[in-house]
């Protein structure tokens, strides 16, 4: 049985009603924020096998990352879950949310890092932010190449700069490799998916389901 939950705050309260319901006997917690202590008691306490994905736990991929202990968790789930999709394959994964982001992993499983990028959503606060004249838009489903208002190019100038900078990375790498795929995922991946000239697999679980494969990945070793 496959479920998925979003909650706003999240806790032993919330999570003790899904172990009842689901009868769940393992389990990954994976965090960008302060670490719930309370939380973690109580899942090492219920569950059978339990993972706190930190810098020491084992992974199904090599890790070349300089500084492992500050690497975003869902970035390196996320490049896990796409090993996982497509073994054996040179894979640039972008994850598209609050901060666009740009992870490497070559097919021999090695992950090579990554670049950080300010995301849709993040660019036109900023433009609103930190001017005293231009307005706080949002994106549209239609986008113009050029803007003919001060929203339309801000929208066109954020929405169609992504694309470029998405191209371009895709592009750049397939210079040094050429059967390079790629995975889209993050809150906007589907928003982004149809104007990317190059070809990608949209998955907005990939991360899931690199949390999945860690912990399963542990459980078998």
């Amino acid at each position: 049985m496959e479920a998925s939950f979003v909650y706003k705050e999240f806790g032993v309260s919330v999570i003790a009603p899904l172990m009842e319901a689901y009868d769940l006997t393992q389990g990954i917690l994976s965090t960008v924020v302060d670490t719930d202590e309370e939380l973690l008691a109580f899942l090492r306490s219920k569950l059978r096998y339990f993972v706190f994905l930190n810098e020491d736990v084992a992974l199904p991929v090599s890790v070349q990352y300089e500084t492992p202990a500050t690497l975003g968790k869902d970035r390196l789930a996320a490049v896990v879950g796409a090993n996982y999709l497509q073994p054996g394959k040179d894979i640039l994964v972008i994850d598209a949310g609050t901060a666009i982001t740009y992870e490497l992993i070559e097919a021999s499983g090695i992950y090579l890092g990554g670049n950080i990028s300010p995301g849709m959503t993040t660019r036109f606060k900023a433009l609103n932010f930190f001017t005293k004249k231009l307005p706080l838009v949002t994106e549209q489903d239609n986008v113009p190449m050029l803007g003919t208002s001060t929203e339309t190019a801000i929208q066109a100038g954020v929405v169609n700069g992504i694309v470029y900078e998405m191209d371009g990375y895709i592009e750049e790498l397939r210079v040094k490799y050429p059967e390079l795929l790629v995975f889209l995922t993050g809150g906007h991946s589907f928003y982004f998916e149809r104007r990317l000239k190059n070809s990608i697999f949209a998955d907005i679980n990939l991360v899931l389901t690199g949390l999945n494969r860690i912990l399963e990945y542990n459980v078998e070793n």
